[in-house]
């Protein structure tokens, strides 16, 4: 089901998001070589709680933890576990809070010390591509003029667009229509109005876009073992362009 949010709905969720971007700032210092996937969600679960926030990922669909933590060819919803993070690997850390209803949901992708050229330009090519999509969130555009700008960058690059997961509507639940693909065709899909809140969520490859998905149900990798990185935000669809409730004030 499509939601429209109201304006104090819509602030409620960025008060979530600020309390998930500080979560994810934090991690920038944290993450390092060494530390297991289960540190990170150990970490991010007691940063929720000390927020006075839930972590609503854990019971969605009988998922366990408070984040996905996928490294290197995982695509994402990686299961945390003692796994020992390397140096030059590359981490994607994905969550969402509940904070009085306001639901946020972001992923970022982090360097685990230093870390090749391969891997510096994958994460700024899916960022910037994030960026491109975001730009297209407008009142009047259509879910296909994100997916193209995001699809038409990071092909442009040389990179590889997964097409099996993609955003999403959020709040009240974590899931809710509309879907919103990185890729697709300028002026095609459902029209974009003011009061939506989506996700915006590229994970791009340094080859192909196809997956394998491991035996645990969960973990998605890419089926020929190259990299992939994410970034996400959630935003609200407004009559002043998109706002990014997925954001530290400054």
């Amino acid at each position: 089901m499509l939601t429209l949010k109201s304006p104090r709905e819509i602030d409620i969720m960025k008060t979530s998001g600020q309390i998930l971007a500080g979560i994810h700032e934090e991690l920038r210092d944290f993450i390092r070589p060494g530390i297991t996937t289960l540190d990170i969600d150990g970490f991010v679960h007691e940063r929720i709680e000390k927020a006075d926030a839930i972590a609503s990922q854990i019971g969605y669909e009988g998922y366990q933890h408070a984040t996905c933590t996928s490294v290197n060819d995982e695509i994402c919803h990686g299961i945390p576990s003692d796994r020992v993070l390397n140096e030059g690997d590359l981490v994607k850390v994905d969550f969402c809070v509940d904070y009085q209803g306001g639901i946020s949901d972001s992923c970022w992708s982090y360097a685990v010390g230093e870390v090749s050229d391969e891997v510096k330009d994958l994460m700024e090519v899916t960022k910037e591509a994030m960026y491109r999509g975001i730009e297209q969130a407008v009142v009047g555009n259509r879910i296909g003029d994100i997916g193209h700008a995001i699809q038409s960058f990071a092909e442009s690059r040389g990179y590889g667009v997964v097409r099996d997961f993609i955003g999403h509507g959020i709040g009240p639940s974590i899931h809710e229509e509309p879907a919103v693909p990185h890729y697709g065709q300028a002026g095609r899909g459902q029209r974009l109005r003011e009061g939506m809140t989506i996700t915006i969520e590229p994970m791009i490859t340094t080859g192909d876009w196809n997956i394998s998905l491991d035996e645990d149900g969960w973990t998605a990798r890419t089926a020929d073992g190259s990299l992939c990185a994410q970034y996400e935000h959630s935003l609200a669809i407004t009559k002043d362009g998109p706002v990014i409730t997925t954001l530290q004030k400054e």
